[in-house]
């Protein structure tokens, strides 16, 4: 007789969920972390989802478990002094701002019963847009490869408009002097995110960070977890004291998985090259969203609920 796989009782999740696949799910996504150097928060939340656990709780222990698989990776920056505090102190500013609104209008999607529909829709749109950008310039470089061509470098006099705006600050370790606006925006938005979606962020705010605020390479991922680390600190706090939805249990099965995980991801990693690994993740990011896609569309089994309400003193 085959004996059942062996399960755990989610507290928060109300549900029984076998602690193989959770240690499973962390470790794919831990692999998947360690090999394109993301912090997997936008495919564990998804994966979560399908599982079938409810949406408020993936999102917000998701943001828990982004807290400590960052805080390792800052904590090794910080030691070869390779973030800027400066940049990370504003961008931060955004950012717990960001994330106390994102918490705000997520209690109050939650209230009115549009939560998961919202975030269904949101990781349907937002994960088809990244994943389709990101494939298309991966095949762009790939063809040039092929051609012997180089993708043309963006010269360091041209400027874009973003850095033409007002309120400039220096930033003495990044080598910057722009305006904090920019800064600032990018830190509400991705706090805003982090707290609605259950994302860390951190395959927005690289890029963001190289290619718009033209920030040194050397610093950006260093800033970019210490940024992670505090605003999604902040996310979880207001989550399980405002929202109640954080399933330790379920955050340190992840996490466990996710160690071991991101430890072969690293080093299959360094076996592709760059634009391979980029179209790669593309093609993962638009699966996840078209998964998304079907289940808007196809009919629920059940297109009712109910329950037995009993009433003392009756019959």
């Amino acid at each position: 007789m085959k004996s059942p796989p062996v399960q755990i009782y989610l507290p928060i999740a109300e549900l029984p969920v076998s602690i193989l696949l959770l240690l499973g799910m962390g470790a794919a996504v831990g692999f998947i972390s360690g090999l394109f150097g993301v912090g997997g928060g936008f495919l564990l939340t998804p994966l979560l989802i399908f599982t079938g656990i409810p949406p408020a709780v993936a999102v917000a222990t998701v943001t828990s478990q982004t807290v400590a698989s960052s805080t390792s990776g800052a904590l090794a920056y910080w030691r070869k002094q390779a973030i800027d505090l400066k940049l990370a102190s504003v961008l931060i500013a955004g950012g717990v701002t960001g994330s106390a609104a994102g918490v705000f209008v997520f209690r109050l999607l939650r209230d009115v019963g549009q939560l998961d529909l919202i975030i269904s829709l949101s990781y349907l749109t937002f994960l088809s847009s990244i994943g389709f950008l990101m494939l298309r310039e991966a095949i762009r470089v790939m063809i040039k490869n092929r051609d012997g061509k180089r993708p043309p470098a963006r010269m360091p006099g041209q400027h874009n408009w973003i850095l033409g705006l007002p309120l400039k600050m220096k930033f003495r370790k990044s080598k910057l002097y722009v305006s904090i606006l920019p800064v600032l925006g990018l830190g509400i938005l991705i706090g805003f995110m982090g707290s609605v979606l259950g994302i860390g962020g951190g395959f927005i705010m690289v890029p963001a960070l190289i290619y718009l605020l033209r920030v040194p390479t050397a610093m950006v991922i260093g800033t970019s977890l210490m940024y992670i680390v505090v605003t999604m600190s902040v996310a979880t706090v207001l989550h399980a004291t405002t929202n109640q939805t954080v399933d330790v249990l379920l955050a340190l099965s992840l996490m466990i998985g996710g160690v071991f995980g991101a430890q072969f991801g690293a080093q299959f990693g360094q076996k592709l090259r760059g634009e391979h690994l980029r179209a790669l993740l593309g093609l993962l990011v638009l699966a996840v969203g078209l998964r998304f896609a079907i289940n808007l569309i196809l009919k629920p089994d059940e297109l009712f609920s109910y329950s037995v309400i009993s009433m003392l003193g009756g019959v």
